[in-house]
């Protein structure tokens, strides 16, 4: 009974803090880490300060998706796709929850400030500081970015992609090179890319609910091409950035593996391209039932293709880590 009650808790718990995003969250460390670090290093050293900055990275990933779920609760009490969510935060309770964010954050801090101590890097805490603020804000009033237009993709994006890699880029260096700059860019122009499909999936739902996202801000259509703009243009940005840092390594050949980039963003694209096409045709149709349900069928895909682009930036990663340490 003991351990079918903890069971059940931590189950809640992880519905209640997002536990969907610990994947992505690796991809972003292990980002960071290829670009950041560099030989000669420890092997005890390098395993530690991927723990450290690995935990940081998901504690504050926690405490920005729990207090996200407890700012829409009232929303999300009217919305039937939020109905789980809801259950479990019911269950878990949200005193309970409050508590332990409270305690996640101290935890976090007191991590973060030593991690800095050992480091010699003020801009660790800096970076967590105004990263873990940023994520607060999007999601709490009275700010509450997520519902203020453009805002709300900007801070998503530096929220979800920039801190994180960042944080964990500097673990391993100093200063920041251009190429891993150029890299950055395309990895924040990718996530609203691959995000967009997400709020087209959610579009009726949230214009019935009266919430105001991007997509429903710009329509189907012109959040459809840009979601074709921000891929294809944080491919390139990527790619170029991989191959030139891969060709400057003592295995050169390795830079073939970016073709891979290419491959994962015309088979995302297509269906980026078909979700236009359906978009443009229900626009100029008086909004056809039918057609709604299409683009909402096809967008409900969304989740396997962030995963082929996010899983295939992480393997370059790691090609890259790789080419480093190799004779």
């Amino acid at each position: 009974m003991v351990n079918q009650a903890l069971f059940k808790t931590i189950k809640l718990f992880a519905i209640v803090s997002r536990a969907e995003f610990l994947l992505p969250n690796l991809g972003s460390l292990i980002m960071g880490l290829a670009w950041g670090a560099t030989p000669p290093i420890s092997l005890i050293n390098l395993l530690v300060l991927v723990a450290l900055s690995f935990t940081v990275i998901n504690l504050s990933s926690v405490i920005g998706a729990q207090a996200n779920t407890l700012s829409d609760y009232e929303l999300d009490l009217r919305d039937d796709r939020k109905k789980s969510l809801v259950e479990a935060l019911n269950s878990f309770g949200q005193g309970r929850l409050k508590m332990m964010l409270t305690v996640e954050f101290l935890l976090t801090l007191a991590i973060v400030f030593v991690f800095m101590l050992i480091q010699e890097k003020p801009i660790l805490l800096f970076m967590w500081i105004t990263g873990i603020s940023l994520g607060y804000i999007y999601s709490t009033p009275p700010a509450r970015l997520k519902s203020r237009s453009w805002l709300a993709p900007i801070s998503l994006i530096l929220v979800l992609a920039v801190f994180p890699v960042l944080f964990s880029y500097y673990t391993f260096a100093s200063e920041p090179s251009p190429l891993f700059l150029i890299s950055v860019v395309g990895l924040a122009l990718t996530v609203y890319g691959v995000i967009i499909p997400t709020e087209i999936r959610d579009y009726f739902g949230d214009k019935a609910m009266g919430i105001e996202t991007m997509t429903a801000h710009l329509g189907l259509q012109k959040a459809s091409l840009l979601s074709i703009i921000l891929l294809s243009s944080g491919g390139i940005f990527m790619g170029t950035a991989f191959s030139l840092e891969l060709l400057k390594t003592s295995h050169p050949e390795l830079s073939a593996f970016t073709l891979l980039i290419a491959i994962a963003n015309i088979i995302v694209l297509a269906k980026f391209k078909k979700l236009y096409s359906l978009s443009k045709e229900y626009e100029s149709s008086n909004k056809q039932n039918s057609l709604a349900e299409d683009i909402t069928s096809l967008a409900t895909h969304n989740p396997r293709w962030i995963m082929m682009i996010t899983q295939t930036y992480s393997f370059l990663s790691i090609i890259l880590l790789v080419s480093k340490f190799l004779p």
